[in-house]
């Protein structure tokens, strides 16, 4: 019988996982074994059967005999739902939701934790869809949520969850849907902008120009980028917005005064490797003015562009990463994409307040540690507020790859709240 979702098992998984991860292929959730490779692997599970979806609206009371049990725990499972859009009607969507399913599996195996039980429900993509799953999840039992992926559904399950007094660890760089209770795991562009910009002034940048594709994110970053600019003591000589066609960023190119040191291209992959020659193009030299970035550069695919050779941006140190794609790779057999280690790391915070009583270990205030988390992709930290601070590398892209040439900090000690 086929699963609800792919739950991956290549060879090295399904030796971790044991022979129950084979008998219970068409169950609910995911149960954790010891950490792998360094010791022999206990069995896990997938887990009991997958509660009717409910309909959208508050969450029902709660009502223990409904709750997902987890054969092969003994005791009450840690039972984690995961909310992603496995049937979004977008490939690329899926995709995402199958590597972040993939990298909470790793990190159950890997936690060592037996009583992790992992609840992976399909949101869809739509409001609708992340209301039933937020819905269907706290019926069978959740204690945390995980996901959903895209702002719309997490404004839309986050209510839901919020009633219920349960904290949700979301995937969206939307700083909006952020809340008390709603923490946001994810890479946060205003956040690289501003480490970015900061750095260049330190370098001596003092003028700055910044080009912003005409849509709520580019909005937000221009945003970013004009109070960063401000607040470092620079001046913002021009920004211009541009539409999806090369004639459209052409034009916006065109419109920018000279005089600035410094312009921040907030794009990545093709997008980024159209726009970025226009600029010398147009007789901006790289070699003079500097071109930065965000977090969308740490994609290799950028270095065949010429004209960003040179350029800075602010990410999570790239080298931190190395073992987690690593070990995801051998077990997946595929390069996990940039976001996958946020599953990773939300399941590392599940396992860190794991010991406490269930249904009170994981409260909406619990995830505020001042001191941060060392994650995959080093430290970080949430705010009141549910957005996320991460500690942040400069990088330089040369002509070989990325160069950290401001390194990431290692504590929040020196910065405080």
């Amino acid at each position: 019988m086929a699963s609800r979702f792919n739950v991956t098992k290549p060879a090295a998984l399904a030796m971790a996982l044991g022979a129950a991860l084979f008998l219970g292929g068409c169950q609910g959730g995911i149960t954790g074994g010891p950490q792998a490779p360094q010791g022999p692997a206990a069995p896990g599970a997938i887990g009991g059967p997958s509660a009717p979806i409910l309909a959208p609206g508050m969450p029902i009371p709660a009502d223990p005999a409904g709750y997902v049990q987890a054969p092969g725990i003994t005791g009450e499972p840690i039972r984690v739902a995961l909310l992603l859009p496995f049937t979004h009607p977008s490939a690329e969507a899926k995709q995402i939701a199958q590597a972040l399913l993939d990298s909470a599996q790793l990190a159950v195996i890997e936690s060592g934790n037996r009583q992790i039980f992992l609840m992976p429900r399909d949101t869809k993509g739509t409001i609708e869809g992340a209301q039933a799953a937020a819905n269907q999840a706290l019926a069978e039992g959740a204690e945390i949520v995980l996901g959903p992926l895209f702002a719309q559904t997490v404004t839309a399950a986050a209510p839901i969850v919020k009633a219920r007094n349960i904290p949700m660890i979301a995937f969206s760089t939307d700083r909006a849907v952020a809340s008390q209770g709603v923490y946001l795991l994810s890479f946060q562009a205003e956040e690289e902008v501003a480490s970015a910009v900061r750095y260049a002034r330190a370098q001596g940048r003092t003028s700055f120009a910044g080009l912003f594709p005409a849509s709520a994110y580019g909005q937000r970053v221009q945003a970013a980028f004009e109070k960063a600019v401000g607040e470092s003591g620079g001046m913002v000589m021009g920004t211009a917005l541009y539409g999806p066609t090369p004639q459209e960023m052409l034009a916006a190119v065109r419109s920018l005064p000279r005089g600035f040191d410094a312009v921040l291209l907030p794009e990545g992959g093709q997008a980024l490797r159209t726009l970025a020659p226009l600029l010398p193009f147009n007789n901006i030299d790289p070699r003079t003015v500097k071109f930065l970035g965000t977090g969308l550069w740490d994609d290799r695919s950028i270095l065949s562009e010429p004209s960003i050779k040179g350029g800075w941006f602010a990410a999570p140190d790239p080298i931190v990463r190395e073992g987690f794609a690593q070990r995801f790779k051998e077990t997946y057999g595929y390069t996990p994409p940039r976001i996958a280690s946020l599953a990773y790391d939300a399941i590392s915070l599940v396992n860190t307040y794991a010991a406490g009583a269930p249904y009170q270990r994981y409260q909406t205030t619990t995830f505020l540690d001042p001191n941060g988390y060392q994650g995959i992709d080093g430290i970080f930290r949430f705010r009141p507020d549910g957005t996320i601070e991460r500690g942040l590398a400069i990088i330089e892209v040369t002509e070989t790859g990325f160069e950290t040439i401001g390194a990431a900090p290692v504590t929040f000690q020196a910065i405080g709240f």
